[in-house]
């Protein structure tokens, strides 16, 4: 409890505590007041040298606020100078670019076009491969069939005479030959050419034995080598001996035949390798001849022909000769006539023209004339023409 003014307040009533704290505040802040009006004054004897330095301060920063102006105009002008200055870099930049786009347009047009160029060259050899692979194959196959024909007897032998009858038909006339000619012993030669006696006619044969020879190129071991050219030899002794017997016959065909191989090759290695069945061909009066050599005899059975039918010939040729001058002669004849004939119409065009100058110079004594210098007398020699009756 506390008595106040004769008044007793309980110090549990609000009013009470509300009242002592009010008064506590009000007592805190006079003391606080008192405090700070000390503060301030001792602050204000102490401001003072602070106050002299805000004004030194003040116009430091004053003088830094003019100098900000300054530096802020020397920056305008270098801002402005540096937006020219990036302004033309910027032009010449894109100048350059221009001009870096333009050659690069340029370089790459000029590589588009000579990659295009490349390109069509490539196809074009890829084109040219390609044909030649094709060729490649078809020659392949060319090979192919080729062998398939020498592996077989019957058309091997075809194969010759195919390769016989072209360097035939290239080298003689039409009517010199005969293909598959049926001699008299009933024997069938592949071609007879029909050459006068001497020699007659003479057979050419193009079944040549071609096993033996592929047997020797296939030969590995001298052994197999040895065998194969024995064989060869057997083989081609055989086959001189066959066309001795059956196309060499006394007074029907020449007095020896000829044996055609279809192979370079072939007659190579006879001649290299086999000479003595060479020199037993030329015994048996067998001439062994390769395309080569075949074309080039038949290429002297075309002169025999031509001089032998030279030869039948010279009578006509005489014959024909001698109307050949009788033509000559009655031309000259002719001639001399139409000589004679022209030196007349000379003299003919030449009393022509005498006559031709003598009229004219009558013709001009008439119309030279005067008719009225004509004496009375002559006039009235005139007679004169009879009335006509009515």
């Amino acid at each position: 409890m506390i008595e106040i003014a004769g008044q007793e307040f309980a110090m549990s009533d609000p009013l009470v505590l509300a009242a002592l704290a009010g008064a506590a505040v009000l007592v805190l802040l006079f003391v606080l007041v008192f405090a700070t009006m000390r503060a301030a004054a001792r602050a204000a004897r102490a401001s003072e040298p602070l106050a002299q330095q805000v004004g030194q301060l003040g116009y430091r920063v004053q003088a830094l606020s003019d100098g900000q102006q300054q530096l802020s105009g020397g920056l305008h002008h270098v801002s402005e100078a540096q937006a020219k200055s990036q302004t033309q870099m910027l032009q010449i930049m894109e100048q350059r670019l221009a001009e870096v786009s333009h050659k690069m347009g340029e370089h790459l047009h000029g590589s588009a076009t000579r990659t295009a160029r490349s390109l069509g060259d490539l196809q074009q050899r890829l084109e040219t491969i390609d044909k030649a692979q094709a060729n490649i194959e078809k020659l392949s196959g060319n090979v192919l069939s080729l062998q398939d024909i020498l592996s077989n007897k019957q058309t091997r032998g075809a194969f010759g005479e195919i390769q016989l009858h072209d360097i035939v038909l290239k080298a003689l006339p039409s009517d010199s030959y005969t293909f598959q000619a049926t001699l008299s012993n009933n024997r069938r030669a592949d071609c007879l050419i029909h050459l006068p006696n001497p020699p007659g006619p003479i057979v050419i044969d193009s079944k040549f034995p071609l096993e033996s020879y592929e047997a020797l190129r296939r030969a590995e071991t001298p052994a197999q080598a040895q065998e194969a050219a024995r064989g060869m030899r057997v083989a081609v002794r055989a086959h001189i001996k066959a066309i001795s017997e059956r196309y060499i016959l006394e007074g029907e065909t020449a007095d020896g035949a000829l044996m055609f191989l279809p192979s370079e090759a072939v007659y190579a290695e006879l001649h290299g390798n086999f000479p003595e069945l060479v020199r037993e061909g030329f015994n048996a009066r067998v001439w062994i001849v390769s395309p080569t050599t075949c074309m080039a005899t038949l290429n002297t059975m075309r002169a025999v022909l031509k001089d032998a039918r030279m030869r039948e010939q010279a009578g006509a040729i005489r014959r024909e000769l001698h109307l050949l001058f009788e033509d000559v002669r009655r031309l000259g004849e002719r001639v001399e006539k139409l000589d004679t004939h022209f030196g007349q119409a000379q003299n003919d065009i030449r009393d022509i023209r005498i006559s031709s100058e003598k009229a004219t110079r009558r013709a001009q004594k008439l119309d030279n004339f005067d008719f009225e210098e004509l004496a009375p007398e002559e006039a009235q020699q005139v007679v004169p023409l009879p009335e006509r009756k009515r």
